[in-house]
């Protein structure tokens, strides 16, 4: 027996029944050979760790576009932030954690430069649509490693393509990634619109505070023992009513006075500006994208619309500013 078939039989002795067992996995697209080290869902994990997609997430907006300082979330720390929450619930109620990790680190491997701002432009200038979630499995089933893809699992892939709000994942850890998502970003955004002077802790609805709490640690103490009591030993995922609600409130709050605020919007114009600018000149100009990009269309994996989406959407913040400004700021200006 091997390390990876004495961790699968620790999986069956251990975790709870209605966890997602690494040796029942649905598989891959393309079969491989076992590790004899790592379970199916390890290997997914550290592929998607190291794969370029991960790596671009750091200089990737969360909600500020411009902010001042360097303790903002980016979308790598939210994805980090959302990994650590979904591990402890998983470990507290036996799930798979290793499932849990890798859906959580892959989650937002699709989202486009300058946060949800960038998300709208492109769905609304491709004729196709676009949503960060589809991107985020065409991302490891397509994109990466020059389009051959990272070939994961299919409970990683449905996981990540589940965890919007409004996804159904088929599996329970795919669940508490859903559910961890939203109290990563939920409690983060206010960490940084209270940095950002935007308000003080102080201002947030007393309805919602009351019960979820009155910090941001306790605000994630108290929900992630909220699921863990209520979901341990079921087959579901859930919280409390009165916990749900108030969260629910709490994040319609911050839409209202967070996402949609001036503060972190101020730099929105400009950047979606910059999008479509940029979309529109390769749309133009399909021989100047990079030869991967070139590749998928010549291979048939992209027409030349989805090709350009699948550029713009891979770029980092910093990337985007870098190619605007190469292909439409005169030299003369540079230079002064």
């Amino acid at each position: 027996m091997n390390i990876r078939e004495s961790t699968e039989q620790w999986e069956e002795a251990y975790l709870s029944p209605y966890a997602a067992f690494s040796k029942n996995s649905k598989g891959r697209e393309r079969e491989e050979e076992p590790c004899d080290i790592r379970t199916a869902y390890q290997r997914d994990r550290d592929r998607i760790i190291h794969c370029k997609a991960f790596r671009r997430l750091k200089h990737k907006t969360q909600v500020f576009l411009a902010p001042e300082g360097d303790h903002y979330r980016t979308r790598l720390t939210h994805t980090l932030e959302v990994s650590q929450i979904a591990r402890t619930i998983a470990k507290s109620l036996r799930m798979n954690e290793d499932l849990t990790e890798a859906i959580a680190l892959g989650h937002d491997l699709g989202h486009t430069p300058f946060g949800h701002s960038g998300e709208a432009i492109l769905n609304e200038i491709c004729s196709q649509g676009f949503a960060h979630y589809r991107q985020s499995v065409r991302v490891v089933e397509i994109l990466e490693k020059n389009g051959m893809g990272l070939n994961l699992t299919w409970e990683v892939r449905d996981g990540i393509l589940n965890h919007r709000t409004s996804g159904h994942p088929s599996t329970l850890e795919g669940a508490i990634v859903r559910l961890s998502d939203k109290i990563a970003y939920i409690n983060h955004d206010i960490d940084d619109a209270i940095r950002a002077k935007m308000f003080v802790e102080e201002d947030l609805p007393g309805c919602y505070t009351d019960i979820l709490g009155h910090s941001v640690r306790e605000r994630l103490n108290n929900l992630i023992h909220d699921i863990i009591n209520n979901s341990y030993g079921k087959n579901e995922i859930i919280m409390s009513s009165d916990m749900e609600v108030a969260m629910q409130g709490l994040r319609t709050w911050m839409f209202q006075h967070v996402y949609k605020n001036e503060i972190p919007k101020a730099e929105e114009g400009k950047a979606q500006k910059m999008i479509a600018m940029l979309f529109e000149y390769y749309m133009d100009h399909p021989d100047k994208l990079p030869q991967e990009y070139r590749y998928l269309m010549e291979k048939g994996t992209a027409d030349k619309e989805r090709a350009v989406c699948d550029y713009i959407a891979g770029m980092s913040d910093s990337y985007a500013i870098d190619r605007f400004e190469e292909l439409f700021v005169p030299k003369a200006w540079k230079a002064i």
